[in-house]
């Protein structure tokens, strides 16, 4: 991979983005806002029409006005050139995707995961599942507190972008940055990873606590007991402490629980306020990836034998149909014990 400086005679990094969600979209707008030649890969073939006709995703980020020299494609074989591939494909999906691509990505190019979770089926991180899928391609984690809007019309923005070989990092980080979206690198790549799988669910706890009127003292003490199960998750998984106070840990889970642009926080707030979850995800196009993330961040957590009570109660009301004033009666019921 070619460094890009920030001149403008540099010469232009080829990316890929495979996945043209909200997020993906953005992402394709940083990356050519910072002067790369961008092509996004979309399964919808109204939205490739869309980007390359009209310059705008109007399905997914309706609004945001994107640079004319991104492309988009729906043959995954035109990124085989790229130097770097964004993955923005939702973490339940993102195995299928690559398994049925992976012959058309060359081994060499860097890889960086832009989604968030813990697969179910296997209980792996993206990154583990990354590692089977596509072992011999360099793996970069990109993560931070982001509304996919607000990046794509280049409001400030900061980000960690995590990977174990630093000079890749700085590379990564020199390549896909500019002024309104900056990335502070890290050679973290798990506890970036982590802190952004387990934010979405506690995001759907503050989301209930907000529809049931429960108050901002109930929200503060979910954000922070919330950010306490993140770290021992973390820190069981090999991920460092710092990496969870810093952007991708407890940045992330304070924009995400406390905006009503979170997805997963508008799912908990329609809960707490006792719409049913079939009625709310009817008809729904978007994710929130917490809904997932609930049941696999949970299993992960028995297997490492690791107390995430908020996480558990979580899952069983999305999951297990648990009643909401019982589960968080329980919640409120647990013994005390010392903070720390």
């Amino acid at each position: 991979m070619t460094v890009r400086s920030n001149t403008p005679s540099a010469k232009p990094q080829k990316i890929g983005v495979i996945g043209s969600g909200a997020w993906g979209t953005a992402l394709a707008a940083v990356a050519a806002a910072s002067g790369n030649d961008v092509t996004i890969w979309s399964r919808n073939p109204q939205v490739v029409t869309d980007i390359n006709k009209t310059h705008e995703n109007k399905l997914y980020l309706k609004g945001a006005v994107l640079n004319p020299s991104i492309k988009a494609t729906s043959e995954i074989a035109n990124l085989s050139k790229c130097d770097v591939i964004l993955l923005v494909v939702p973490s339940q999906h993102l195995r299928s995707v690559l398994e049925s691509t992976r012959n058309k990505i060359r081994g060499d190019i860097p890889l960086v995961l832009c989604a968030k979770g813990v697969e179910i089926k296997s209980g792996l991180l993206m990154t583990e599942m990354l590692a089977e899928v596509m072992p011999d391609n360099p793996i970069a984690v990109l993560s931070g507190p982001t509304f996919a809007i607000e990046v794509a019309n280049e409001l400030p923005t900061a980000v960690t972008l995590a990977c174990f070989d630093k000079r890749l990092c700085k590379e990564l980080a020199q390549t896909l940055g500019n002024r309104s979206f900056r990335i502070y690198h890290s050679s973290d790549p798990i506890g970036a990873e982590i802190g952004g799988a387990v934010k979405n669910v506690i995001a759907i706890a503050c989301g209930i606590v907000e529809g049931r009127k429960l108050g901002d003292n109930a929200r503060a003490a979910l954000i922070t007991r919330g950010l306490s199960e993140i770290v021992k998750l973390g820190l069981a998984k090999g991920g460092r402490r710092e990496t969870l106070m810093g952007l991708a840990g407890m940045g992330d889970l304070t924009l995400t629980c406390t905006a009503t642009q979170s997805r997963n926080f508008a799912l908990g707030k329609a809960l707490g306020e006792g719409v049913e979850i079939e009625t709310y995800l009817k008809g729904r196009i978007t994710v929130a990836e917490g809904l997932s993330s609930s049941k696999s961040v949970s299993a992960l957590a028995r297997r490492l034998n690791i107390e995430m009570p908020i996480c558990a109660a979580i899952c069983e009301v999305l999951h297990d149909k648990a009643d909401i004033d019982h589960t968080i009666a329980n919640l409120l019921a647990r013994p005390q014990k010392a903070e720390f």
